[in-house]
């Protein structure tokens, strides 16, 4: 049995004021932690601007590992990675962000990696 696993995942398609809403994805992230389980440390989240294209970032750090987001928001796109470590289930984590934010399964490539 693995004593972690590392879910990366890059979703598709998403509407441009979901992805320029720091708040929000935070929110999201710290549901799907919170419905599983996880034990949350710390949280923060940042919304570009500056000389950055349109986006965010937002970052939950789990006594299991982390949950982060970063988005381009001008080409629809998600980059989202969860590391579990324990019996924390990181596909339960996804599975909870994509109902949250209607993400549809065609939108989303996941790749799982063992870790240890």
């Amino acid at each position: 049995m693995n004593k972690g696993n590392h879910l990366i995942v890059d979703i598709h398609n998403q509407a441009f004021d979901v992805l320029v809403d720091d708040k929000k994805l935070l929110e999201t992230i710290v549901n799907a932690a919170n419905e599983v389980g996880a034990n949350i440390i710390n949280q923060s989240r940042y919304h570009f601007g500056h000389n950055s294209s349109p986006g965010c970032t937002a970052f939950v750090m789990l006594d299991e590992s982390h949950v982060s987001v970063h988005t381009y928001a001008d080409d629809g796109k998600m980059a989202l990675d969860v590391f579990t470590c324990g019996a924390t289930s990181c596909e339960r984590i996804l599975r909870s962000i994509c109902r949250q934010l209607n993400i549809k399964e065609e939108d989303v490539v996941a790749r799982h990696v063992p870790r240890f």
